[in-house]
């Protein structure tokens, strides 16, 4: 069976065995994240405090000591310095520098959006000039795209390029803001208009050309490690041959960096999810309240419990979408295609999946430090604790990369426009459970196993999203992306479906190959993410369908929507209970 194309899962099964599960990691890659493990331990966590007072040398200089250990490089080919991993280990190492708060945030920004611009679009020269110093951690790099007058729509930006009489230069001019790392950025990615071009460039400029000027740093609710701060450009000349690409090329950098940085950050947050799972076990452990600690209250149980269950389904999504893009890449590789571009399209390509895990990466990771934060009380409330830390800078997750409302409507926009030009036909089975919604629901079947059935009311989840989109597109037509609300719904019921179907699968090889020694417990954290997913499902589909129609096709929908999420009842108490006690006896996140 082949990996599915972007989007198609929402028709078409997956085999549990072509899918890539965190219990593959193999010696070299568990190396790489014990040793980002060990340096954040190190160099990080000790000096928090003083990286939160804004101090721009020593987050330069963590960076730095970030690049003389490799991680810097870990995305880049070894002819640029690099240590050229594949993309699932790409986001091993994502995830595990998010456990260091601002840190990671200048450290993903740099060796992300502020270096692969380059690396995948500039020529030969330019990654010999800038990529080979940003893979060390000699150069620092940032990402200049958001302007006062241009945030979600990129394109609307005011900065403009004019190329210089002589033709050696582009002279620059312009403002940009909310910019990463640019109190100390030796590289900017700039994207700017030529002359009175309609759509933007890019270009690399360099921090000590004239005219460049930095502002001082935001004060900002959370991230205050990070610099973030206005930059300005006037009359600064950058030589021609720092144009990235082709004239004109510039809005297409930005959204397939995007998509890039989107699926990023949701493996990053796992990291920090998975770090605030431990403070809270840990505290947990520690804090008496009426003679007991109080882990061994059913409401702490709960609250840890489902922290655990988040983050475990969006693990499992994660590392299936990166193994379908280490795919892609190596399709693209084989094409012929330039060893940068391949990564790419092989990136962006799942934008419909990277829009899906920005979004419920950043609400899991919000979920578990506001819980967090609640399991330590009063205490968590104190800048002493590393919760209220986590708390704070968890927030910017659901702005960064696109803010998550325009990912909503991104991902179901995406996904029907593929569907609708013919890379996967999703139309045919829409209309066949639209037009037969009454006996489409699959029914049991003898023999199968817990999570076969699983499977099978995930299928049933498949149909109530196509039937949505089916009556959806029938009702609005062309201005069914208007209707934004009716999209969200849709959209939160891709985002269940792809993530307990992820779940679903990673829990079925865990079984079928005995990966852990306590299965019975992925089961139940399987058996209560379907269960909540059921219920989530039916209430986004019900709002939708009554925004659809209000006259006996509304009616008719809600029946079949009624169906199709009916799942057997669980006892999510007692499963909950013993997910948090594998969790309190461990005394951090090991599953």
């Amino acid at each position: 069976m082949k990996n599915l194309k972007s989007g198609e899962f929402l028709i078409k099964e997956t085999d549990p065995s072509i899918i890539f599960i965190p219990e593959q990691f193999n010696e070299e890659q568990l190396m790489i994240k014990q040793t980002i493990k060990d340096f954040i331990e190190a160099e990080i966590f000790p000096i928090l405090d003083d990286l939160d007072k804004g101090d721009r040398e020593l987050m330069k200089t963590q960076l730095k000591k970030a690049g003389e250990l490799g991680l810097m490089g870990i995305a880049i080919p070894e002819e640029y310095g690099g240590f050229e991993q594949d993309f699932v280990t790409q986001m091993l190492a994502a995830e595990n520098i998010g456990a260091a708060y601002s840190f990671s945030v200048a450290f993903m920004a740099s060796t992300g959006i502020g270096t692969l611009p380059i690396m995948y679009y500039g020529n030969e020269e330019q990654r010999q000039k800038y990529v080979t110093k940003l893979a060390t951690g000699e150069y620092i790099g940032a990402y200049c795209l958001t302007e006062p007058s241009a945030g979600s729509d990129a394109n609307s930006g005011k900065t403009r390029a004019v190329l210089s009489e002589d033709g050696k230069h582009y002279i620059l001019n312009g403002q940009k803001m909310w910019i990463t790392n640019a109190g100390f950025a030796d590289t900017h990615v700039v994207f700017a208009k030529i002359g009175n071009d309609r759509v933007l460039s890019a270009f690399i400029v360099e921090k000590n050309m004239p005219g460049v000027v930095v502002g001082p740093d935001e004060h900002k609710m959370g991230i205050k490690g990070s610099s973030t701060a206005q930059i300005y450009y006037n009359d600064v000349k950058v030589p021609v041959e720092n144009l990235i690409g082709k004239p004109g090329m510039g809005f297409r950098i930005a959204l397939s960096i995007l998509h890039m940085g989107r699926i990023k950050l949701g493996a990053n947050v796992i990291g920090a999810a998975k770090k605030a799972i431990n403070d809270s076990v840990k505290y947990a452990n520690e804090r008496k309240q009426f003679g007991v600690l109080i882990s061994s209250f059913g409401a702490i149980k709960h609250k840890l419990a489902e922290q655990v269950i988040r983050t475990f389904a969006l693990e499992s999504a994660i590392y299936r979408a990166s193994n379908d893009i280490d795919h892609m890449i190596k399709e693209n590789k084989a094409s012929g295609m330039d060893k940068g571009l391949a990564s790419i399209e092989g990136i962006s390509y799942y934008a419909v999946e990277a829009a899906l895990l920005k979004v419920f990466g950043s609400e899991v990771l919000d979920f578990v430090v506001d819980e967090a934060v609640q399991i330590h009380g009063g205490m968590g409330y104190s800048a002493e604790m590393a919760v209220e830390r986590g708390y704070r800078d968890s927030r910017i997750n659901r702005i960064f990369e696109g803010t998550n409302e325009i990912n909503r409507l991104l991902l179901v926009e995406t996904a029907i426009k593929r569907g609708m030009k013919g890379e996967f036909d999703m139309s045919t089975p829409a209309e066949e459970y639209y037009n037969n919604m009454e006996n489409c629901r699959e029914n049991s079947v003898e023999g199968e196993s817990f999570v076969e059935k699983r499977l099978r009311y995930i299928r049933n989840f498949k149909k109530t999203a196509l039937i949505l989109i089916h009556a959806a597109s029938q009702k609005f037509g062309r201005d069914l992306l208007k209707e934004q609300e009716v999209i969200n719904n849709i959209s939160d019921i891709m985002i269940q479906i792809y993530t307990a179907e992820s779940l679903a699968l990673r829990v079925s090889r865990i079984l079928k190959e005995n990966l852990k020694q306590n299965p019975e417990i992925y089961k139940d954290i399987l058996a209560v993410n379907v269960f909540d997913a059921a219920g989530i499902i039916y209430k986004k589909a019900i709002d939708a369908a009554f925004s659809i129609s209000e006259d006996e096709e509304a009616e008719r929908i809600y029946k079949a929507i009624k169906s199709l999420t009916c799942v057997e009842g669980v006892n999510v108490k007692e499963a909950r209970r013993r997910i948090a006690d594998y969790l309190i006896e461990e005394n951090e996140y090991k599953f």
